[in-house]
Order: structure tokens, then sequence, then C-alpha cells
């Protein structure tokens, strides 16, 4: 069979590659199609050709995988958000392991490394403690909705559909997020349709309402909402904050964060507070940690919990050792790190993030934590204390080559990287691979229903 673009094929899907997209091989030559379980007889249109690969939208499926499960969710099958809802919960954690083992023998050239079985989620809905939504004009239609005619094209609040920009779907119910999320998300919803101002247009640059942003507390089970203009109208939003915190006690923050940035993103350039504090507090394990409607924090927190269970278990400190975290953030692990060891050194680029994590060190009473701001590989070669552990938790992206080549210079006697991104990971292994034997890795789930798998490597110096 030889694949050619637009036309349209019956092909079967026989595995589930890294990125979450069915793959299906017609006389060995790879195509992609997303949304597909393996098993499933799927009726294709070719969407794109390359000489090695090609990518395919599903039309229908002709006949179903007994793999196939029914999602939770009412927008499974068009939302990006969580799109393996349709596989079973320990069928996802054995591609996610997979997916780390094949990115380390082909994208890291590592063989015979220990890849432990995923640790999995706790819960698998109402896990989510961070939501962002966009607003939009004119809400995306769901098939369904096209088919009345009753139903307008009108305002709508909710997440995006896989690979646009401004087409957005009208979010009544995310399963992903604690309920009380989704009746705080509909009173937002009713109250602006109710205004006389008109949601952001990414295409004009214009309107007012630009994206609500919800953080749950686990610890405290207390929330922060964060409402998006692209203008200042205090009067307006002030209205919206009052109604929120009157109906829901559990509202503990609501703040009003203002740009006029054109780019999709909810980065603010002013924030006011309408109600409450500028933050919320949550616990992982014994420490309390503050976090502002910009912060970073781990989306999962009980996930979180053991994963940094696991970075304790493997940097295994007597209360001797000096620590080095970069990538540190809001310093959330050299503060789980602080008891056990001597001293913890954590280096970030981003100025508030060194903020927050020099007042999380005050919060809870740490005195042998410092946070360095500065980009790691202008910071790093001033350090006068050789680590004895290195904590590495990159962004997506992985390492910088540099920082790499710093670290090696360094040389800890331990290192244990932590990853949100397999193929990221293992090309850094494969970097370090000359002075480090990585021991083993152990994949934790911190996103169930999605691809993305975060993991763990223990590194010793050979």
């Amino acid at each position: 069979m030889t694949i050619q673009k637009r036309k349209t094929y019956e092909l079967e899907i026989i595995d589930l590659a890294y990125g979450g997209k069915g793959l299906a091989k017609p006389d060995g030559f790879p195509v992609f199609i997303d949304r597909c379980v393996p098993g499933d007889l799927v009726f294709v249109k070719i969407t794109r050709k390359k000489k090695s690969w090609a990518e395919g939208k599903m039309i229908n499926i002709v006949r179903p995988s007994a793999l196939r499960n029914q999602g939770k969710c009412l927008y499974n099958n068009f939302c990006g958000g969580c799109k393996w809802q349709q596989i079973g919960y320990d069928i996802q954690l054995e591609y996610k392991k997979r997916h780390v083992i094949e990115s380390i023998e082909h994208i890291g050239r590592l063989k015979d490394i220990r890849v432990n079985d995923v640790i999995p989620s706790d819960k698998i809905y109402e896990y989510r403690n961070k939501m962002e939504f966009s607003c939009a004009l004119k809400r995306w239609l769901l098939p369904w909705e096209l088919e009345n005619e009753d139903i307008k094209k009108d305002f709508g609040i909710g997440l995006h559909v896989p690979g646009t920009f401004d087409k957005v779907i009208d979010i009544q119910q995310c399963e992903i997020m604690p309920d009380l999320g989704n009746k705080i998300l509909d009173d937002v919803r009713q109250f602006i349709k109710g205004s006389t101002l008109l949601a952001y247009d990414l295409k004009t640059h214009e309107g007012f309402w630009r994206f609500l942003m919800l953080r749950h507390s686990k610890a405290f089970d207390t929330w922060m909402v964060n409402i998006v203009t692209r203008v200042k109208n205090i009067e307006v939003v002030q209205d919206l904050a009052d109604l929120l915190a009157k109906k829901h006690p559990q509202v503990k923050s609501i703040l009003n964060n203002i740009t006029d940035s054109k780019s999709g993103v909810s980065i603010d350039k002013e924030e006011i507070i309408l109600y409450g504090e500028d933050h919320i507090k949550e616990k992982l394990g014994k420490f309390e940690f503050k976090i502002s409607a910009n912060s970073f924090f781990q989306t999962n927190t009980g996930s979180c919990e053991k994963l940094y269970s696991k970075v304790s278990e493997y940097a295994a400190l007597t209360g001797n050792e000096i620590v080095i975290d970069l990538y540190s953030g809001t310093g959330t692990i050299p503060i789980w790190l602080s008891d056990q060891a001597k001293m913890v050194y954590g280096i970030e680029i981003v100025k508030s993030a060194v903020i927050d994590a020099r007042q999380n060190a005050l919060l809870n009473g740490i005195e042998n934590c410092e946070f360095l701001e500065g980009d790691i590989k202008d910071v790093l070669p001033g350090l006068k204390q050789k680590p004895d552990v290195m904590i590495i938790d990159p962004p997506r992206v992985g390492m910088h080559k540099d920082v790499v080549q710093q670290v090696l210079l360094i040389g800890p006697e331990k290192i244990v990287y932590v990853s949100c991104n397999p193929a990221t990971l293992a090309r850094d292994l494969e970097m370090l691979a000359p002075k480090y034997e990585v021991r083993e890795i152990q994949p934790i789930d911190m996103f169930p229903h999605t691809y993305h798998i975060e993991s763990i490597a223990l590194l010793i110096k050979k």
C-alpha cells in the first residue's frame, strides 16, 4: 500500500506512540493518528506525508478495540486536555513505562537501564490543583450542537480545541479538577454572559475578559480565583469577586490580573487583590507553601508527595551533605530535603520564584536553604562549595548543553534527575553517561489520562 496525502484508508492501530497518537503500519510505513486505541480499525484521511512517516485524521471507527472504554468526560473526543480516557488506567501506565524505556534506548542509546513500574496517581479524576480556562467571543460548537439550529455560537469559557489558538470549547464539567471548580467556572460564565463587556478576541485584540485561572489547595481545601482581563475595570470585576466570595466560603483569594499582551498566555502586567490574600497555602508532607497566582507548583499534589519521597530515597542523605538543586523554582525540593542535609542551595532564573522560595523557607523556619537568582550556567561556577548530591529538575526542554558540561566538571558523587519529558531525559542522560552510571529510573504518574509521565533517574559517579 502506497500512502498518499489527502487520500483515505482503512488502517489498524497496532501501538501508541509517545505523544499519545495511535500508530498504524501499512506495509511497514508508520502512520500516526490521534485519538486511537491499539486494536482499533479506523477510516483515516492522510493530512501530512513525509518520506518515512505520515499523519492522518480519523474519520470514523470501523471496528473499536477491545481496549476502548467510554471516557467519563463529555468532551473527551474534542478537548486536548486528557485524550487517554478511553484507555483503562492500568494500560495507560503500561504504555507510559514503555515510552520511558523506548526513549532511553532509542534516543539516549543506553541499554539495560532498570526502569521500574510506574507509581500510579491515587486519584485519576479531580486530581489537578490548577486549571486555566480561556474566554471566547464565539465558542466552538460540538457536533451535536451543530445539528441544533436553536443553539447560538455565543460566548464560551473553557479549553482550546487541539492545534488551534482561537477555538474554545465551552466546558460545563471538567472531570480532572475538584468539583467545586466547575461551580465557580459556571458562576463566572453566567456573570460574563450578563455583563456588557465582551470576551477578548485573539484576532482583533479587542474585548475585556481573557482567562479564568483556578487553584485548589488539597491540604486546606481552599481556592484561588484569578480573573485575567485586558484592561482595568475594577467596578465590574469587584462585583464578580463579591458574588464568588459570598457564594463559596472555600474561596480565600480572588485576584484580577491585567494584561494587554497579544499572546494567548495569562501572564500579568498588573495584579489587584479583590478579596482575601494574594496567595493560598498548600502542604507537601509536613511543610507549608505559599502559592501565588503565577507561581509554579506541581499540578497533582498527591503524586508530588510521592515524587519528592522518591527524590529523598535516591538522595539518601545523612545530614552531612551539601546539596545543590538546579532549576529550584519556588523551593519545594530544597525545603523538602532541608532536614536531611547540612546545606541546600537552589538556583533559579525566575526572580518571582526565588522570592517565593525564600518566603517559603521563612514560613517553615528553615535556615539551611539558600536560594540564588540567575542563569545556572552563570551562577553554578561561582559556588565555592562542591555538592555531594545534585538535584536536577529542568523544564521540558531539558538542560542546556553548557549546564551539562558544568555538571560534569563539578562531578558530584550522586545526581537525582527529575524529568517531565522522557525524550530530553534520555538525551541528557546520554551526555552524562561518560562519567555517570544510570542506576535506575522510577516513573511516577502525575497526569492520568494523558501521555505525559514524570521520571526520576538515579545517577552514581563512576
